[in-house]
């Protein structure tokens, strides 16, 4: 399959979709973090996104959109920042000649204002023993099978573990650390809906 990978500098899923053989590219406004530039498209995730695309897996800027950060939510109203948010999410949604999308984001407010999401997933079902509820809205997709779930082992430990993204220090790399897709989430997407292309759906 010709796959997008939107706002995904860290080419986490886009890897693991070459690895299969699809042809993959992730894209973003960023030079990528994975280092595969020559599979990296420099550009407006949206405008790359109307090209032809057997899918599309979008990864839209969550900060004026998840819940952790509801009390700035006034503020970001007020100056336009969470109406730009919304709207960018959201045109992910209109990619009618895109038979396959994904969107991707935490618990936030699309919940309402889009619909609710197809599945809502964690770490600790595919072999990273933490939490991060994250939500997929889908189109021409079936939702993620778990395929490691080591809740039992992740219950056993520490809570700052448990939570280990949610107590990462401030800093400079802070947002880009907490966004980036858990590798065993990278390769249940690449292995369950890269599969699609060779079952003919």
């Amino acid at each position: 399959m010709r796959v997008l990978c939107a706002c995904e500098e860290s080419q986490a899923v886009t890897s693991e979709l070459r690895r299969l053989g699809h042809e993959a590219y992730s894209c973003d406004l960023l030079p990528c973090g994975g280092g595969f530039p020559e599979w990296h498209v420099q550009a407006d995730a949206l405008e790359v996104a109307k090209l032809a695309w057997d899918m599309v897996i979008a990864f839209p800027p969550c900060t004026h959109l998840s819940s952790s950060g509801a009390r700035w939510f006034p503020e970001k109203r007020r100056d336009g920042r969470q109406q730009m948010g919304i709207g960018f999410f959201l045109a992910f949604t209109a990619l009618d000649h895109v038979p396959r999308v994904a969107i991707e984001n935490p618990v936030g407010i699309m919940s309402k204002l889009y619909r609710k999401p197809d599945q809502i997933i964690q770490p600790w079902q595919f072999g990273h023993p933490e939490t991060k509820a994250t939500c997929l809205w889908l189109k021409g997709l079936p939702p993620l099978r778990p395929t490691n779930d080591v809740r039992v082992e992740m219950d056993a430990m520490d809570d700052r573990d448990r939570h280990r993204v949610h107590h990462m220090p401030p800093g400079p790399e802070r947002a880009r650390m907490r966004s980036r897709t858990y590798p065993g989430v990278a390769r249940a997407m690449a292995e369950q809906w890269g599969a699609l292309a060779e079952s003919g759906q």
